[in-house]
């Protein structure tokens, strides 16, 4: 009967993906579109078992959905952080494939432009 265990795992498995996404759809912006947010969640589901707040609270998740916006801003935006803060992120986020990004020039970039 080993078929039949492996299918309740996958079951299961499948059960526990849903759940965890189910989860994660609460924090969705309004104004985020699908490919932001298919991205921001993943790099939520990622780390969610390493945020998860303690029982006497600790404001763990709310670190996790805070990391998660500096990246989907960071990307999708050309918003800009501290070294530190975006190297974090970075690293968080490696191996997130997100296709078709937008690019992005600097102020100093522009200002290099303008002085040549």
């Amino acid at each position: 009967m080993v078929g039949g265990d492996a299918a309740s795992a996958v079951e299961e498995l499948v059960s526990g993906v849903r759940q965890a996404t189910d989860f994660a759809e609460q924090f969705r912006s309004y104004s985020e579109s699908e490919k932001q947010w298919k991205a921001r969640m993943e790099f939520i589901l990622r780390h969610l078992p390493d945020y998860r707040d303690p029982p006497d609270g600790g404001g763990r998740l709310d670190q996790l959905l805070s990391l998660s916006m500096v990246w989907a801003n960071h990307l999708f935006l050309g918003c800009s952080y501290n070294k530190d803060l975006l190297d974090k992120v970075m690293e968080m986020a490696d191996g997130i494939e997100v296709e078709d990004l937008p690019q992005f020039t600097t102020r100093s970039e522009l200002m290099k432009k303008h002085q040549s």
